[in-house]
C-alpha cells in the first residue's frame, strides 16, 4: 500500500522469519502460499529472504517497487486551493477488526465484507499508478486513519486542511451496524488501503473520469499552521468532540 501511495510498480519481496523449532512446518507453508497468492496477483516476485531460530513468529517483508523514471507522489507536495479527495469507503477495516474482536454476529454479507476488509485489505495498486499518470502529486495510504494521515501530509507540506465530515464516504455498512461509532471508525479507525491525495479541480476533474474507483472530494487544502485539520459538517460547525481535541476522540478507538 506504501508503493501504491507512491505510484510506484511492486516488483519484489524479500522474507525473512524467525521460528520457534517446535512450530509445525504446515504453518509455515500456508504462510508461503498465502504470500504468493497475494504476490501474484501483483505479479510481485519473492526473491530472496532469510529463516532463523527464535523463541517467537518473527516476520519481515521487504518490498521494492519501481517509478520508471517518474517522480513519485509524495505527502510533502499538496497546495493551498488543491481539493482533498479519498478513494473508496473508509472504516471498513476497522469495523471489522471490532467485528472480529468482539464477536459480533452480523448477517453473511456484512460480515464477509468487513471480515475482508480487515483481514485481506487490497492496496489500490493501479489506482495510485493512474493517480501519477493524471498529474497528481500528493498522496498517502490511510492505514493510521483518515484524520492522522491527512494531517501527515500537512505537516509534511507545511499547510492545513479543511475536511466535511459528512462528505466522508461512508459504507451504509457502518452505518447500519455501528450507528454510534461509524464517524469514528471512518475518520480514526486506521488499516484501510484506500488513498488519499489532493489535486487541482482541473486534475480531480480528470481523475474521477478515468480511475475505476469510487472516488470522493472531501475538503481543501489551506494555507495556515503546517499539520493543521480543521473538521466541519455541512453546516459549517465543527463537531464536539474536535472541540475536546482529537486525540480524545482517537483514543476512544
Amino acid at each position: 500500500s506504501d508503493i501504491a501511495a507512491m505510484g510506484g510498480v511492486p516488483k519484489y519481496a524479500m522474507v525473512s522469519l524467525a521460528l520457534p523449532g517446535e512450530l509445525d512446518a504446515n504453518c509455515v507453508v500456508r504462510l508461503y502460499q498465502g504470500m504468493v497468492e497475494v504476490a501474484s496477483r501483483f505479479d510481485v516476485a519473492i526473491v530472496g529472504g532469510n529463516i532463523a531460530s527464535a523463541d517467537k513468529v518473527n516476520i519481515t517483508v521487504s518490498l521494492i517497487g519501481s517509478l520508471k523514471g517518474k517522480t513519485p507522489l509524495l505527502r510533502s507536495a499538496a497546495l493551498p486551493g488543491d481539493l482533498v479527495a479519498v478513494t473508496g469507503y473508509t472504516g471498513l477495516a476497522a469495523a471489522g477488526l471490532q467485528m472480529l474482536k468482539h464477536k459480533l454476529k452480523l448477517d453473511p454479507k456484512s460480515s464477509e465484507l468487513l471480515s475482508e476488509a480487515h483481514l485481506k485489505p487490497v492496496p489500490r495498486v493501479k489506482e495510485g499508478q493512474n493517480l501519477l499518470r493524471l498529474g497528481v502529486k500528493a498522496a498517502i495510504d490511510i492505514s493510521d486513519g483518515l484524520i492522522a494521515d491527512l494531517t501527515h501530509v500537512c505537516k509534511a507540506s507545511k499547510v492545513s486542511a479543511t475536511i466535511n465530515k459528512d462528505l466522508v464516504p461512508v459504507h451504509n455498512i457502518l452505518e447500519t451496524h455501528f450507528p454510534d461509532d461509524y464517524e469514528r471508525l471512518a475518520l480514526a479507525g486506521g488499516e484501510d488501503y484506500e488513498l488519499l491525495f489532493t489535486a487541482s479541480n482541473t486534475v480531480m476533474e480528470k481523475v474521477k473520469r478515468s480511475v475505476s474507483c469510487p472516488v470522493t472530494v472531501i475538503g481543501e487544502i489551506t494555507e495556515g499552521t503546517p499539520g493543521k485539520v480543521k473538521i466541519v459538517d455541512n453546516a459549517g460547525r465543527t463537531p464536539d468532540w474536535q472541540k475536546k481535541g482529537w486525540e480524545h476522540f482517537k483514543s476512544e478507538r
